[in-house]
């Protein structure tokens, strides 16, 4: 089986559906954002101050370049890590992308009040949310294999629908040298 790549919005479920996910299938998870935030030694919203999102997302196209070479991973992308050509490239052509979605509402609800996301430093989160997601989502659809949608979903329901589509997605196992 390839490398699952984990794509989507904040809020979205990527960390806690990926760490079950590898879990299950004994593969390592990592978090890119976690992974950036050790390797730099900041947390992202001290990234975003020093160097503005153009410095983090310099930072992030070449963490995703080197993750998504690993083999046997599930990797939770950041919500913004599609916008980049050469990220949605490393994505599609190394591993298989999983697109968790979300509606603005519940996304909301699951990130309100979290610190760590400096997109949502604005007097009106659940507009720039819209925004986000209405400049993203034809991105995160142009690079996933499967789509899943999160809302009021439980996390295993999640895993085990990802699990049955990869059994029966083709590429998954051409990808492996199975028959």
């Amino acid at each position: 089986m390839p490398s699952i790549f984990l794509v989507g919005p904040m809020g979205s479920g990527k960390s806690t559906v990926g760490r079950a996910l590898a879990r299950r299938i004994g593969y390592r998870f990592i978090d890119a954002d976690r992974e950036l935030e050790a390797r730099c030694g900041v947390d992202i919203p001290t990234i975003f101050d020093y160097e503005g999102e153009a410095g983090f997302r310099e930072r992030e196209a070449r963490l995703i370049d080197e993750l998504t070479q690993l083999e046997r991973i599930v990797l939770a992308t950041g919500g913004g890590a599609v916008l980049r050509p050469e990220n949605r490239r490393c994505l599609t052509e190394r591993g298989h992308v999983v697109l968790l979605a979300v509606e603005v509402t519940e996304q909301l609800r699951r990130v309100a009040g979290d610190k760590r996301r400096p997109l949502l430093a604005t007097a009106d989160p659940e507009a720039k949310l819209k925004a986000l997601m209405t400049e993203r989502q034809p991105i995160y659809e142009s690079v996933a294999d499967i789509e899943i949608k999160t809302d009021s979903r439980r996390m295993h329901h999640v895993v085990s629908r990802i699990l049955k589509h990869l059994d029966d997605y083709p590429r998954a196992s051409e990808s492996t040298g199975s028959p």
